[in-house]
């Protein structure tokens, strides 16, 4: 593969609802470029993309991949993002490299949630948009019902550019409008035909040529009088519109025959911005530009740790050229990195590479200290603006199923987070259990899947332990007494202890012992004893908190007396005066903050009513969103990311928090205290 200019690289990510076609498209476009030899089919495994072994096996993409390709004089890297949302991470990826994204709509399924989802990302990173609207072979497919649903979404930003001509719920032919001519296509064969008439036709061209018209004055002036625009200067206009945001480009044909696949890929690579025309931003929101002349800087978007092929990082180039040898500093470490070999990314093939340049994308291998969202550059004086992923939403409890295995799967965790950064992988050291969080069921089983593929570790999920806490409602005071005799010296421990609510998570002590009844060299041992009994309550095991032990009488003998024997005379005053005491058992309560539609609202509402939560406000948002604020416990809480996701199609985000423990209500608590005892 040869060098190109900045301005002559088109990074390309390619967006939208799982099971939209974006994969396949992905290899129409390598077919038309001539880089591959067929289209692939997701469902036989045989796409470019999709070619991890997981993904194969389920046939639905799972992770980021790119492709660099040559069309004429332009190079276009494809990169291909995961459409459904357990895989979320993927779309960060891919923008974080992208200068422009493509969303593929089916033309049967319509405008979905994650096509949605995907323009409002790409947007809100200031990337140009265009929508690609395939499986038009599809029955009940209908190109023109997604244009009006976009049009009502996204207003006049909405330019078609490609359209078909449909006779009788079948297409015909599909229309150029910049051209104002109409191709019959046969696969990537397109044959020049007669333009047909068609008012639909004639109001589709109107909006690309007020589209146009209004992205220079100069074009208004000529629209307004009437005047026909060229060729070129739509692809002037377009072009502009595109760039600043203003104009979404909407193209349609088939996936897997590669039907108007040439059409839309030539304007492509017309309208979309280069490297050249775009800017990035730092770690302070500055915007600076693609620099082809200045010091070697890049930023790596994705990694993969593979326990056999070996760590290789994804990036992009923000200034200079990356080459062989080149020396990097680490912005985050400190570290002097050694670039070993560059590489063109070519899905699951690396191509060797002189250099990188400005705008482009590479790889290379045995970056050992360099994760995700790194920057490397000459002086190390250079942060690129963070990757901001999503956060994990759903969590499960981890065993390993063979003994010993735990040091071994904790090492395959932490491998598998330095790929996907919305893996979070903890030990929780109040229920002893190790935790994995990730953005949903799907998510978890790939996961596991890979553990067990890549790394030889076999776990065992289940639902995670819920931190209770237990506590006492009023004050006893009683007696622990620990007598043994034994031949030689006994043991004697005698002490009168005062316990009574308080607010505090440690136990407070206190002594008020007078006349020397207990001497005060066994008070840390009545303390010491007192602690060590908190670990476990009475009820259910769970840590006791908001107790305070006044220590305020006992005894004592001369001989048997010892630390010992007064540490088990508080241990035994604990064990007797706590259930006489009014224990209760306390739950976590976390604020919970989700984000939803207007039109789901009642329904998510009543899901956080039906878990014992509490509404306590409600504040509006954008895009006719609303936040709904409550409390919840955190045990009612285990499948909550698994029933937004089917109550609001995806729409809605949430956050939670441990905010407070409160008393568990009598019926659940006695549930929890039986299940304890069981186990």
């Amino acid at each position: 593969m040869k060098q190109y200019p900045t301005n002559s690289i088109r990074n390309i990510a390619l967006l939208g609802h799982g099971s939209s076609g974006k994969t396949t498209l992905a290899d129409a476009m390598l077919y038309y470029a001539g880089a591959t030899d067929r289209i692939g089919k997701t469902g036989d495994g045989t796409t470019v993309m999709d070619f991890d072994a997981e993904e194969k096996k389920r046939k639905i993409s799972i992770s980021t991949s790119v492709y660099s390709a040559e069309i004429g004089n332009i190079k276009l890297n494809i990169i291909d993002a995961p459409g459904l949302f357990d895989f979320a991470g993927g779309i960060c990826e891919a923008l974080a490299a992208a200068d422009s994204a493509l969303i593929s709509i089916s033309g049967k399924s319509g405008l979905t949630v994650g096509a949605k989802q995907a323009y409002d990302k790409a947007r809100a990173l200031d990337k140009s948009v265009a929508f690609f609207v395939g499986k038009l072979d599809s029955s009940h497919a209908h190109f023109y019902r997604v244009l009006s649903a976009l049009a009502a979404n996204y207003g006049a930003v909405i330019c078609p550019v490609i359209v078909p001509y449909v006779e009788n719920d079948e297409v015909k032919c599909y229309i150029n409008l910049i051209e104002n001519k109409a191709y019959a296509c046969s696969g990537l064969e397109l044959k020049e035909m007669r333009m047909p008439v068609s008012q639909e036709l004639d109001n589709m061209r109107s909006m690309l040529l007020e589209a146009v018209a209004s992205t220079d004055e100069g074009l208004m002036e000529k629209y307004f009088s009437g005047e026909e625009f060229t060729p070129d200067e739509l692809i002037s206009g377009l072009s502009i519109g595109v760039k600043s945001g203003d104009i979404c480009p909407v193209y349609c044909g088939v996936q897997q025959n590669g039907d108007a696949i040439p059409l839309m890929v030539d304007n492509l690579l017309k309208v979309m911005p280069s490297p050249a025309d775009c800017k990035f931003k730092n770690d302070k929101g500055e915007e600076l530009e693609y620099n082809p002349g200045g010091n070697p800087a890049l930023a790596v978007f994705k990694t993969i740790a593979d326990p056999f092929v070996g760590k290789l990082s994804y990036f992009k180039v923000l200034s200079g050229k990356i080459s062989n040898d080149t020396k990097l500093i680490n912005s985050r470490t400190g570290n002097e990195e050694k670039i070993s070999k560059v590489m063109w990314l070519k899905a699951a093939k690396q191509e060797d590479a002189d250099y990188i340049g400005a705008g482009d994308i590479g790889a290379v291998s045995k970056l050992g200290k360099v994760i995700t969202g790194d920057t490397l550059s000459a002086k190390g004086d250079l942060t690129a603006a963070k990757i901001d992923f999503p956060a994990p939403s759903l969590s499960v409890a981890v065993y390993p199923k063979a003994k010993g295995d735990e040091e071994k799967i904790t090492s395959a965790f932490n491998r598998l987070a330095e790929e996907d950064y919305t893996i979070k992988i903890y030990n929780n050291n109040e229920t002893h259990e190790q935790i994995l969080e990730a953005m949903g069921e799907q998510h978890i089983d790939v996961i596991v899947s890979k553990l067990k593929a890549k790394f030889g570790a076999e776990v065992e999920l289940k639902q995670p332990k819920i931190a209770y806490r237990e506590t006492i409602r009023k004050s006893v005071s009683v007696q622990g007494r620990h007598k043994k005799q034994s031949g030689g010296h006994g043991q004697f421990g005698d002490v009168w202890i005062r316990f009574e609510p308080c607010d505090s998570e440690e136990l407070v002590f206190e002594d008020e012992v007078f006349g020397g009844s207990v001497p005060k060299n066994f008070f840390p041992a009545v303390e010491k004893g007192l602690r060590e009994c908190t670990a476990k309550g009475v009820l259910a095991g769970y840590p006791v908190v908001g107790l305070k032990a006044v220590l305020y009488d006992g005894s004592y003998h001369p001989v048997d007396s010892s630390e010992m024997a007064f540490k088990m005379a508080a241990a035994i005053a604990f064990k007797d005066g706590i259930p006489q005491a009014a224990p209760v058992l306390l739950e976590p309560i976390g604020t919970l903050k989700v984000l939803v539609p207007d039109e789901m609202l009642g329904d998510v509402i009543g899901d956080i009513n039906k878990r014992r939560g509490r509404i306590i406000g409600m504040n509006p948002a954008e895009n006719k969103m609303q936040e709904v604020i409550g409390e919840v416990p955190i045990g009612e809480m285990s499948d909550f990311s698994t029933a937004m996701r089917s109550i609001t199609q995806g729409v809605a985000t949430f956050t939670l928090e441990i905010a407070r423990y409160e008393e568990v209500p009598q019926n659940i608590a006695q549930k929890i205290i039986d299940a304890a005892k069981q186990q």
